[in-house]
């Protein structure tokens, strides 16, 4: 019965991030980058933007701690170890697909922004809160699908945004410092190792400091965190590139000429086709941006902004960052290390590509990247809180909230020692779940937001201010 069970939890994730999840978020993407107008174009305006304040509009946080807590959410183990399994089942080909994934992912995540700010609410406290659940509500009438939306997203908070999350920091200081064999204790007739202990004891007092603050307390940390960490682990990328300068030129041809056409198994990698690099190259883009899942959208609609638009511009920085940027110097990194040295890399899975290409910056190699990670996921774990505690909140008002952060804090106190592998297939099945209403959402609204774009951003009235009136609800 067990067998069956999780026989039939892995073939629907299989197939809900197979070609059938592919297929219906990069058509969306495709889609709304042709009803923007290939808003992508405007990205180094939105990126001015997202670091210009605006104290005077509604909203609890800034634009920029809107952002960064969506990238905080975002930016993760995806994008680094990610890219290292995208290329080894996929080829070098994949890192040129998974690149394309987020350019055409931006014009979605403006999308769902936009909306969310759109139909955002105010509650009686004052605090400005929206998702795809109020999206869908007020904007189609569907509540239905917004409780769907909400009861999936809180899921798979408790998932992908927390005991996948610390269970991967626990794993990479194990795997560090191999304490799995230094120290052993005893719980309950089981053996777990104490830096497992140690580490869900740590994050989860941690977190329960930050979350019991709210929003404002989240963001905060999410304002310092992610820029420092995103800095650090480009500065290691940087070195790396530096010491692979003489293979760089060889391996951006070997991205793009693998992408397009079949490659035999040279240099260090294995062969691919084609349809392998794509599947593999969009299905990591996708996974690893959340553009069209509905989570970032629910910080976006908190956010000081005077109008939709122009903090849909903001959001969707997030997905430049987190993709085109950081998956594509990753990419590049893990490409040329091979190159430079095949033998160094055989027998390496994908896992441990990423790892094995920092270990050749001496001494501080793998100290950037066991702390560039396990700042990802612990920042992952922030932003995930906030959007599971908003749909919390919309299923349940405010009484809902104070349980589920509790329950939240104790997932990552077990996080560590629990097995992962049904976690991390469940995880990924409400993921899809959540996605799905989300997109049903940005599709059938597809004519507000080239309405509201025509006139905000292509109007040239971006410092407008949104006339009309924000509802207020009782929760």
């Amino acid at each position: 019965m067990i067998k069956a069970i999780n026989d039939f939890i892995n073939g629907l994730d299989g197939f809900l991030w197979g070609w059938f999840m592919i297929i219906i978020l990069l058509g969306t993407h495709i889609f709304m980058t042709i009803r923007t107008r290939f808003v992508q174009r405007k990205t180094f305006k939105a990126i001015r933007l997202s670091v210009t304040k605006d104290p005077e509009s509604d909203g609890d946080i800034s634009p920029f701690q809107s952002l960064a807590t969506a990238l905080a959410s975002t930016i993760g183990t995806g994008n680094i170890i990610g890219v290292g399994t995208a290329i080894a089942c996929g080829g070098p080909g994949a890192v040129f697909w998974c690149w394309i994934t987020g350019v055409f992912g931006i014009a979605t995540k403006y999308a769902e922004s936009l909306l969310a700010v759109k139909y955002r609410v105010k509650t009686k406290d004052g605090r400005m809160i929206g998702g795809a659940m109020y999206t869908l509500e007020r904007g189609l009438g569907l509540k239905w699908l917004g409780i769907l939306f909400a009861v999936f997203a809180t899921a798979a908070s408790f998932g992908i945004g927390s005991g996948v999350q610390v269970n991967a920091i626990a794993s990479i200081f194990k795997q560090t410092f191999d304490t799995d064999n230094a120290l052993i204790l005893n719980i309950f007739g089981h053996d777990f190792s104490a830096i497992s202990i140690i580490i869900g004891v740590v994050v989860s007092s941690v977190t329960a400091v930050v979350i019991f603050g709210g929003i404002k307390s989240i963001s905060r940390v999410c304002e310092l965190l992610v820029p420092a960490m995103a800095a650090l682990y480009i500065i290691g990328c940087a070195i790396i590139l530096v010491m692979n300068s003489a293979y760089l030129w060889d391996a951006l041809k070997l991205i793009f000429t693998s992408a397009f056409a079949p490659s035999a198994a040279a240099g260090g990698f294995i062969g691919s086709s084609i349809m392998l690099a794509a599947r593999f190259g969009i299905a990591r883009g996708l996974f690893s941006n959340e553009s069209g899942l509905g989570s970032a959208p629910i910080v976006a609609s908190a956010a000081q902004s005077r109008n939709p638009v122009r903090q849909a511009m903001i959001s969707s920085t997030g997905t430049f960052w987190d993709t085109v940027v950081v998956c594509m110097i990753t990419g590049l990194v893990l490409v040329s290390s091979v190159l430079r040295n095949p033998s160094g890399f055989s027998g390496a899975d994908g896992d441990m590509l990423t790892f094995t290409a920092f270990r050749q910056i001496p001494v501080v190699g793998t100290p950037i990247l066991v702390i560039g990670i396990a700042s990802f996921a612990y920042s992952t774990i922030l932003g995930w809180s906030y959007y599971g505690e908003r749909c919390v909140e919309y299923l349940f008002g405010m009484k809902g909230i104070k349980p589920y952060k509790v329950a939240f804090v104790l997932v990552l106190l077990v996080g560590p020692v629990i097995s992962l592998n049904m976690v991390w297939a469940v995880s990924d099945i409400f993921n899809a779940l959540m996605a799905l209403p989300n997109l049903f959402a940005v599709l059938v609204l597809s004519g507000v937001i080239a309405r509201e774009t025509d006139y905000y951003l292509y109007g040239d009235r971006l410092d407008e201010f949104d006339k009309t009136p924000i509802q207020r609800v009782e929760k």
